[in-house]
């Protein structure tokens, strides 16, 4: 018996019509590395990093946050951008979406699960983002590139000096509680600070602009995300080891051996926030140092990821299309995953708590879209409505007098 047609219906038929496989397999991607990087052991049996350490330690939470960049182009005009009228209830909507995921990422917070909670930054940047939404593609490439140097510069000069939270995201009661503290740790001293974080906002919003669905565009991707990515290696090796930027490192900071050096490279500061003893720590690679070389570097990955999720999409979608399906839901299922591992449920079990996390995510979109009347999920579909209405109501033609 063939569905009833509904007002309901039919906007389910045309979101579902319009969404690019590829985009929504980068999501999935995006999420399954964040969740394995939460929970899979980040060191092998013989005391080395682990292949998913190695590969998604900064680089999945990069690709979640330029990914917003990419949504943000898309939701206001693509490649061609809102103006005028149309362009402001876009900054309106994009404001209210900002203020939900703030609140959502504050309260997540309260449940302190072990590992770093992306959404209040990223509610942050959204709001960075205001002012951008109707700009060129050339002016956010080069606004990715202020942000990867003079912002990322600016949050390792000044962290040491700014009132910090010691290690923790911001909640709802440090917002309460250290209401200074919660602010400079969302735009300075926190996990993803904003100021550095906009580079992978501003070079999503900039690829968001392009013509996704062309397999030239997708190459581009896939080829100048590999470049930066290894161009950047480069530069930091021939630094840091050509250059002997890793001995000045060791000369100019007070208590540090090479082997613990050696391990900050591996797996990221145990410091509050990279130290400034010398400039040669600018030329790092450790993990959430927010070094200028280590936000391209991972900008790199994030963007060939991007369009090889794209090649693949537009060519072999059956392939992606588990990611791709949990790519629909990702706020949700993010939010859910925080909320299991905040229980410390099978901890001891990570492979067997990783798989179960992610049939559970597969089975939980199958059965939503399935059994509901919106292709969204919960939370995507309270963001998407809250913002849609704010939108349109600012649209509303007055009424006649």
């Amino acid at each position: 018996m063939p569905e009833k047609v509904t007002p309901a219906t039919k906007d389910r038929t045309r979101t579902r019509k319009v969404r690019i496989v590829g985009v929504d397999a980068a999501r999935g991607l995006a999420l399954v590395g964040m969740m394995a990087v939460h929970v899979l052991p980040a060191v092998s049996d013989d005391g080395d990093p682990t292949l998913v350490w190695l590969l998604g330690s900064g680089v999945a939470a990069a690709l979640f946050a330029f990914l917003a960049g990419v949504s943000l182009s898309l939701s206001t005009g693509g490649s061609t951008p809102h103006r005028g009228r149309v362009l402001n209830g876009s900054r309106i909507a994009t404001a209210v979406r900002a203020g939900i995921l703030i609140a959502l990422g504050l309260l997540l917070a309260v449940a302190d699960p072990p590992a770093g909670i992306i959404l209040a930054y990223y509610g942050a940047m959204f709001l960075m983002a205001l002012p951008l939404l109707g700009a060129a593609t050339g002016t956010l490439i080069g606004l990715a590139g202020v942000f990867a140097v003079i912002g990322s510069i600016f949050v390792l000069a000044t962290s040491g000096r700014m009132p910090s939270l010691g290690g923790f995201d911001p909640s709802l009661t440090t917002l309460l509680t250290e209401p200074d503290a919660t602010f400079s740790a969302v735009f300075v001293t926190g996990t993803y600070p904003a100021l550095a974080w906009m580079t992978f906002i501003c070079a999503g919003m900039a690829v968001g602009r392009l013509n996704l669905s062309v397999r030239d565009t997708q190459l581009r991707l896939v080829v100048g995300g590999l470049v930066t990515a290894l161009v950047s290696w480069a530069v930091s090796t021939v630094a840091l080891e050509t250059m002997g930027g890793f001995r000045r490192i060791l000369e100019t900071t007070p208590g540090l051996s090479e082997g613990t050096l050696t391990q900050i490279m591996i797996w990221g500061s145990d410091y509050e926030s990279t130290p400034t003893s010398s400039g040669w720590w600018l030329f790092a690679l450790s993990p959430y140092s927010e070094t200028p070389l280590e936000m391209l570097n991972v900008l790199g990955w994030a963007v060939a990821a991007f369009g090889a999720m794209l090649l693949v999409g537009s060519r072999a979608a059956w392939l992606v299309r588990p990611l791709a399906l949990l790519g629909t839901m990702t706020l949700t299922l993010y939010s859910l995953h925080l909320l299991f591992i905040s229980t410390h449920l099978l901890e001891s079990l990570p492979y067997l708590s990783f798989w179960l996390q992610v049939a559970a995510g597969l089975l939980f979109v199958v059965l939503w879209r399935n059994i509901s009347e919106w292709s969204q999920g919960p939370l995507e579909w309270v963001l998407a409505t809250c913002s849609t209405r704010a939108r349109d109501r600012f649209l509303r033609p007055a009424p006649l007098k």
